[in-house]
């Protein structure tokens, strides 16, 4: 899988993809991640990138030309071209299952009061927004969708669990409690999360926040486990 992001900030994602998982598996050869400055697709001696909006209005929005050549320079067979807009489809779980099974995705970054429209209309295949909120632009959305549409087999884990945030898994798991080992003795709270969860080996899922609420006994007078987060 290769993963291309273009954006006017190179520094706001490289670092990122560098680091945990992500940066393992680019070592590794699982997936290729390229960063793309849209700056150097921008003509001129000051290679601008932005002008105010035609008919006025506040803010900036991205030139359509600077990014036309920049996708041309990348798309290739297979490629499928995403923006990264607030008012595009949302991304979810299963929209993350679906990115990784697409061989070369390019994720284009808006900035400032977005792009040109004549981009989503021309220039690419669909638009994703992350959710309903304001970002100054789509660097972070990027990072987002690279980590959860990355392969399957980049994260370390067993492969035969289902894991939340993976995108082979067969679904989140959102409302599962989750503990370390080894269990102290004075740290009720998770032995009783130990136990509710039967054998330590049976791979099976620990119950969810309600019903664990209703197995742990609460300290008195407190409403917290004993234990947790009192000395």
């Amino acid at each position: 899988m290769k993963i291309e992001i273009i954006t006017l900030f190179p520094g706001m994602v490289a670092a990122p993809l560098a680091e945990s998982i992500v940066g393992r598996a680019r070592a590794r050869g699982i997936v290729d991640i390229a960063v793309r400055d849209l700056r150097a697709f921008a003509p001129g001696r000051h290679q601008v990138t932005d002008e105010p909006p035609f008919g006025g209005g506040g803010g900036m929005v991205l030139k359509p030309e600077p990014l036309a050549l920049a996708i041309d320079a990348v798309r290739g067979p297979g490629s499928r071209v995403v923006l990264l807009d607030p008012a595009g489809r949302r991304f979810t779980q299963d929209v993350a299952r679906e990115m990784a099974r697409v061989p070369h995705l390019v994720l284009v970054c808006g900035r400032y009061e977005g792009v040109d429209g004549r981009v989503g209309e021309h220039l690419v295949d669909e638009e994703l927004s992350i959710g309903d909120y304001v970002l100054s632009g789509g660097e972070l959305a990027a990072l987002v969708v690279t980590e959860a549409a990355r392969p399957a087999r980049a994260s370390p884990v067993h492969p035969a669990r289902d894991v939340p945030g993976l995108a082979g898994a067969g679904g989140p798991d959102l409302g599962r409690p989750r503990a370390d080992r080894p269990l102290a003795p004075r740290d009720v709270g998770v032995a009783h999360l130990a136990a509710a969860a039967g054998s330590a080996g049976d791979g099976g899922p620990l119950p969810g926040r309600t019903e664990m609420a209703r197995r742990v006994p609460s300290g008195p007078n407190t409403g917290r486990s004993p234990g947790v987060g009192t000395r």
